[in-house]
């Protein structure tokens, strides 16, 4: 049934301030989605190019980029936005500057649809708010987010009217979420028409999974038919985070072997092999793998048909209680890990076995990615709960002493901004801690690309 098909993924968790490119779960008023998703045409899985940008796209970009504010070798001005349907968040960075530099501001322009009447008018209040900051500096690039790409977009596309559409004709496959994005980056290029921009893919570092890790076992047909198959999301993340492992550690990234765990309100943990995405937990949809906030994570189907049946509801209520109802928050009464992990302390027999459960989930994915990966070089924690609750990576890393890791619970327990190995000298695989930092990797995505041209 094609019925999980909402991204809503909230990445601001317990410990973590959110991010000006945080997902946000679906708008309150906005209605659930219906009972199956539109039918996208037929398509032939998967597409193993795209096409660069047209000559007379590329020449403008050219063009622009011999403009006296350019200099292609020292830095460039990068709006990095996430278009929702009811706001509009945004970082502006300049590359030129040391890391911790580069983040000049950021912000959210909201109630898009209500007090600010469409994505064009949200742009005009976002630039005003940007004048004291530039300072008569001009911007050099947007970068724009995107949910799903699907087997069209397997790289950075820099944007035209013609793949805007492409994006917004995926929107069956995340129907609460590239809607939203077309209509950011049509007001944008309207804004700005000049200025290359350029999407970003959530799914594309997963484009890389071979088909025996992708294909699901159901008829080819209706694979083929409706788009289903495994995409896998978070990839942002996953990439960033699996590159900072490899130079830490010394290692080509192109050689680099490691599992990477993204937990925070929306988890999902990715096999990464020679610096390529090889499985991860996440699938069609968001809802796949592991336990969530609120979300089940992997369930048995015919679970959800029972409940459909006897319960007497619709696909529709259906994706709402799995989506918005279930993991953490069903077994525990709150979607807060904080909250969660104190009730255990406390005694709490239902949040034990939530953390028990949780991390089970979690232990039997890294164990089954360390066999995918033929032997990781690295284990990597990252997002909210990832970076900041020693309490849970505790739970986790208790249950893997198979594979020969060894952590130092000191170093477990501290809480830092830094990147840091928490594992000990004699342990077969390195645990490491890494801030996940999508805006520095969606800005660097863009640079890259538009000098390119």
């Amino acid at each position: 049934m094609a019925l999980l098909n909402e991204y809503g993924a909230t990445l601001c968790t317990p410990d973590r301030e959110a991010t000006p490119l945080d997902l946000p779960e679906a708008d309150e008023k906005e209605k659930s989605p219906p009972n199956l998703p539109p039918i996208l045409p037929a398509t032939k899985p998967p597409l193993k190019t795209q096409s660069g940008p047209s000559r007379t796209q590329a020449r403008k970009v050219r063009e622009w980029s011999r403009k006296e504010n350019y200099e292609r070798d020292t830095f460039m001005l990068i709006l990095v936005v996430n278009a929702g349907s009811s706001s509009l968040k945004y970082q502006v960075r300049d590359t030129s500057l040391p890391e911790a530099e580069q983040m000049l501001t950021s912000g959210l322009v909201e109630n898009i649809g209500t007090d600010v009447p469409n994505h064009e008018v949200a742009f005009d209040i976002m630039s005003e708010k940007l004048e004291p900051v530039l300072a008569g500096r001009e911007l050099q690039a947007v970068g724009h987010r995107v949910v799903q790409g699907a087997e069209k977009f397997t790289h950075p596309a820099l944007l035209t009217e013609e793949v805007v559409q492409q994006i917004d004709d995926l929107s069956p496959l995340a129907p609460l979420h590239n809607p939203a994005h077309a209509q950011g980056m049509r007001a944008a290029m309207h804004k700005w028409p000049s200025l290359p921009q350029v999407a970003i893919f959530d799914t594309a570092f997963h484009s890389t999974m071979p088909e025996e890790a992708w294909r699901y076992a159901i008829p080819y047909d209706l694979a083929d038919k409706y788009s289903i198959r495994r995409y896998g999301f978070h990839g942002t993340s996953h990439e960033y985070v699996s590159h900072v492992a490899a130079d830490m550690l010394g290692i080509a990234r192109d050689e680099f072997n490691g599992i990477v765990a993204h937990l925070g309100n929306g988890a999902s943990v990715t096999a990464v092999k020679g610096g390529k995405s090889v499985d991860t937990s996440m699938g069609y949809t968001p809802l796949a793998g592991l336990i969530m906030g609120t979300r089940s994570g992997d369930i048995d189907p015919s679970a959800l048909t029972t409940i459909l049946i006897r319960e007497g509801i619709d696909g529709a209520r259906l994706d709402t209680i799995l989506n918005k109802e279930s993991g953490l928050l069903a077994l525990a009464g709150s979607n807060d890990m904080r909250k969660v992990v104190e009730a255990a302390q406390s005694g709490d027999e239902r949040a034990q076995l939530a953390l028990d459960m949780t991390s089970y989930r979690l232990m039997k994915y890294i164990g089954g990615y360390n066999l995918v990966v033929g032997g990781a070089q690295a284990l990597i924690f990252t997002a909210g709960i990832g970076e900041n609750s020693g309490d849970f990576r505790k739970l986790v890393l208790d249950r893997l002493g198979a594979l020969g890791i060894k952590y130092n619970e000191e170093e477990n327990a501290k809480r830092s901004p830094e990147p840091r190995v928490i594992s000990t000298e004699d342990s077969a695989i390195k645990v490491l801690v890494i801030p996940t930092n999508e805006e520095k990797a969606i800005a660097e995505a863009t640079e890259e690309l538009v000098k390119s041209l």
